[in-house]
């Protein structure tokens, strides 16, 4: 909904809640539900009725349950049948530097300091670990942000006795607990206030008035900001840039001003926005994503501005470019379709509004923001958040490195007639185990991320993955794949529980980079031979059709199982019988070398 893009009009949201939320509940559109607790230490009630505005948009249909005013320690310390019947799927914590119960006196020294930081930091401490033990889900919890005035000025911030550094040292113990916690987020109000501006956003009046702990008129974008994190967790971020050229990451056009007169580099004001702008962009393959050109250009001009000895970003740092005269959302679904990606997984980045609006009309479900003056382009772009981090695995940073083997993969698959030899030629070697804690991550973004090759369309938090992986009355299994062009990484992913001699599929999941070349083959395999371990007779597959997962709707029969149940939806059922014994079991995978030794069973 374009009222809710960003940058957007926050009075407009505020007065206008309740129409935005009937216009989009009235769209015919899928939403995963999820089940919110907001636990507050100031008032959450309007936090909440926007928060709610911003996920629907996302995709994401939430139930809250929401604290007393303040009772937030209570309810995860002491228990709470109400917040233990709606069995959250995360859990919200809104506290704020109102929530300290006591700060240093000036003059303190660093024992007596340190003495109340460890008594501050264990109150909310002893809170994250009662509710990961109870509740085990993600908990997102905001950081402390700066006081609005400062007792000692600009010493506040240096002595150890300080209000500011206080805080500021609290926080480094909030994110030192969630180095190497999977299910647990910081939302950073500290740099929400400042970027918003710390004085408006800590207006007393609203404090003493309605216990808010930021202005009214923050609310939006503090909820956007925490939205962002909620849709990054469920696997609701983009996937790819998709980026012009002229006047978008270069001042000029190449074509008439030719490569030598482009506006980048440090010789100009303009220059330099420019040469920024395409750092910022450079630095995002650093976190997975894909980086792409769609530009009306002829490609020897287009490489030529991209050859620019001023300029960050080369041709080597885009998977597809599309330097052509076609319309521009006709290049957008070609990118999509090399990258094997859906359309909606892109955001389009071009500075021409004309240009925008076509591909925002014709390409439904892609981002097409609204950048502004080339001034603003990073600041508008890192606000979306549309690849909010919440994890960040070495698949990530390969990310980029792996598509572009893709491509080479395809260009060799051209020179073959026959395409079992070009898998063959690929030489695959294939690595299947039950789910290790290095991967614990990666798994559960996989399960957030897949929705082509979904045929349950389960999602999973980390923390779920984790308790399924200790479940003895689970089978679990991960694989991963590499061949001569480069290592894929963790690519598939299949869970299923036991019940009375069969295994049912409650998920199996697969990266559409690595469709047709066996994989799913040498995934059923390895699944038939844990399932013979476990005297397990009888598999029992499930799919659930979606507007997304077409492509998988007749994977069971390709994989040997027969067909017992459709419902009107186009749900089915499919069961597999094991051969007894395993022997009689033909191995169904043919060009992958499994790397057997590392198996464990």
């Amino acid at each position: 909904m374009r009222e809710l893009e960003y940058p957007f009009d926050s009075e407009y949201i505020l007065k206008n809640s309740k129409k935005l939320r009937r216009g989009l509940l009235a769209l015919d559109v899928p939403r995963v539900r999820k089940k919110i607790a907001v636990l507050g230490g100031s008032t959450t009630h309007d936090i909440i009725r926007i928060l709610e505005v911003f996920l629907l948009d996302q995709g994401i249909a939430p139930e809250f349950y929401e604290s007393e005013y303040g009772q937030y320690f209570q309810d995860a310390m002491f228990g709470n049948s109400a917040l233990e019947d709606f069995a959250p799927d995360i859990i919200y914590i809104h506290t704020s530097s109102r929530n300290i119960t006591a700060y240093p006196k000036p003059g303190d020294g660093k024992d007596a300091v340190d003495a109340l930081l460890e008594e501050q930091y264990g109150h909310f401490a002893a809170m994250w670990n009662k509710l990961e033990e109870t509740y085990h889900c993600p908990v997102i919890q905001n950081n402390f942000e700066y006081p609005f005035y400062r007792l000692m000025g600009n010493q506040d911030a240096a002595a150890i006795s300080g209000k500011t550094r206080f805080l500021t040292r609290l926080n480094e113990r909030l994110y030192q607990y969630a180095e190497g916690r999977g299910n647990f987020y910081i939302n950073d109000i500290n740099y929400m206030s400042a970027a918003y501006g710390l004085e408006k956003w800590s207006d007393s009046f609203y404090w003493h008035m309605y216990k808010y702990c930021l202005c009214l008129q923050a609310i939006p974008e503090f909820a956007f900001n925490l939205c962002n994190i909620i849709k990054a967790v469920f696997g609701k971020n983009k996937k790819a840039l998709v980026l012009d050229l002229d006047n978008t990451l270069w001042g000029g056009i190449v074509g008439d001003d030719g490569a030598e007169n482009l506006e980048i580099g440090q010789e100009t004001s303009m220059g330099q926005v420019y040469a920024e702008f395409q750092s910022y962009l450079k630095a995002q393959k650093d976190i997975g994503v894909m980086l792409n050109v769609n530009s009306k250009n002829e490609e020897e001009n287009a490489l030529a501005g991209l050859n620019h000895p001023a300029g960050i970003l080369k041709p080597e740092d885009f998977i597809v470019l599309k330097a052509n005269w076609e319309p521009k959302s006709k290049n957008m679904l070609d990118i999509a379709s090399e990258l094997n990606l859906l359309p909606e997984s892109l955001v389009f980045v071009d500075d021409n509004p004309a240009e925008r609006e076509i591909v925002r009309v014709q390409i439904p479900g892609a981002a097409v923001p609204e950048i502004g003056t080339p001034e603003q382009y990073i600041r508008v772009l890192d606000r979306c958040g549309f690849f909010e981090v919440t994890s960040l695995s070495e698949d990530d940073r390969k990310r980029n490195d792996m598509y572009k083997a893709n491509r080479m993969r395809e260009k060799q698959r051209a020179g073959f007639a026959d395409y079992g030899e070009y898998l063959e030629s690929l030489e695959m070697k294939g690595t299947v185990r039950p789910f290790e804690p290095v991967y614990m991550a990666r798994i559960a973004q996989l399960t957030n991320k897949s929705n082509q090759f979904n045929l349950t369309t389960r999602r999973y938090t980390q923390s779920e993955i984790e308790q399924t992986a200790g479940d003895p009355d689970y089978i679990t299994l991960y694989g991963k794949l590499e061949d001569k062009f480069g290592d894929n990484g963790v690519v598939s992913v299949v869970i299923g529980h036991k019940k009375e001699g069969t295994l049912h599929l409650d998920l199996w999941i697969m990266s559409c980079r690595v469709l047709k070349r066996d994989m799913e083959y040498a995934m059923m395999d390895c699944l038939v031979e844990e399932c013979q371990k476990a005297g397990i007779q009888t598999i029992k597959g499930y799919y659930y059709p979606t507007a997304k997962n077409k492509m998988v709707e007749n994977f069971y029969a390709l994989q040997g199982f027969t067909k017992v149940e459709e419902d009107e939806k186009g749900n089915t059922i499919w069961l597999y019988e094991i051969p007894e014994p395993y022997g009689n079991y033909e191995k169904k995978n043919r060009y992958i070398k499994m790397i057997e030794n590392d198996r464990k069973g």
